[in-house]
């Protein structure tokens, strides 16, 4: 298997099981997103690529056209701005329209401290992205989806939105909404052919996650290092699995774990040498 362009990125097979078929992707510029959109263009997804960071993204685009054969429209877009979201999702070319798959990837967790101290810059941020954007996002989508009565639609959630924490307050409220959202959406649209799933998971590295959260300060994000977390990879695979099951099927409701971390908060620091392999 050779390497791609990245650092640490292996190219997987190309399997065109999804011929013409487009997954949007918003958060796509790094983590759980870029990894996510690089298995999918391996499995022959058309991609719909946003985020705000335009270089990032642009070198992502570069990279799975190089890689796969497949389609690639990458947009800087903020999901927080509604009339931008919508002014795109309005314009965009009639090839892009027909969006099959949409992965409700953007959020971010911002301090982590006592309800009492919280910076409420932090949590307008958290709001805005984890749950407005996501709302933004598929109320732009799903009228398409409704109209073909096909679709897929997952939001990344996060166990912090099934087990409140200390210090995560606003970031775990957050996240419990997107839960009750998924479930909304999929009450609403279970006449219409469309499919509603959220993932749950618990720590993941090769992400950004940490180092937000604690505003850059790379010591205080360095939290991985005494144990083996989820990889953006783990993700990316349950998310194509979720997808790639028959039209009758919905794994509605995944919750994901490292397995030395049982709850949000417990976790066997012990090492990342364990060998768990049955």
């Amino acid at each position: 298997m050779k390497m791609a362009h990245s650092q640490n990125k292996a190219i997987l097979p190309f399997e065109d099981k999804h011929h013409g078929a487009i997954a949007c992707i918003t958060g796509a510029s790094s983590g759980i997103g870029m990894a996510t959109a690089r298995h999918f263009a391996s499995k022959g997804f058309n991609l719909l690529l946003l985020a705000r960071r335009k270089d990032k993204l642009k070198f992502l685009e570069e990279e799975i056209r190089n890689d796969y054969p497949v389609r690639v429209l990458s947009i800087n877009l903020d999901v927080c701005n509604q009339p931008d979201v919508d002014q795109f999702f309005t314009n965009l070319p009639n090839e892009w329209q027909l969006i099959d798959v949409l992965i409700n990837n953007a959020g971010k967790a911002k301090g982590l401290a006592p309800f009492q101290e919280g910076n409420m810059v932090h949590w307008e941020e958290m709001i805005d992205t984890n749950l407005k954007g996501l709302i933004y996002v598929s109320r732009a989508v799903i009228p398409v989806m409704v109209a073909r009565n096909k679709g897929f639609i997952i939001n990344i959630g996060s166990i912090a939105g099934r087990q409140t924490y200390p210090n995560g307050n606003v970031y775990c409220a957050s996240k419990a909404a997107v839960q009750a959202l998924t479930e909304g959406m999929r009450m609403d649209l279970h006449t219409k052919g469309i499919r509603v799933a959220s993932i749950s998971p618990g720590h993941v590295e090769e992400t950004e996650f940490a180092l937000v959260r604690f505003d850059g300060d790379t010591k205080r994000a360095k939290i991985y290092d005494d144990f083996q977390p989820l990889k953006a990879g783990d993700i990316a695979d349950i998310l194509y699995f979720m997808v790639s099951r028959p039209a009758h099927v919905t794994l509605q409701d995944v919750v994901v774990m490292s397995t030395q971390q049982p709850t949000a908060t417990l976790i066997d620091r012990s090492g990342r040498n364990m060998d768990f392999n049955v």
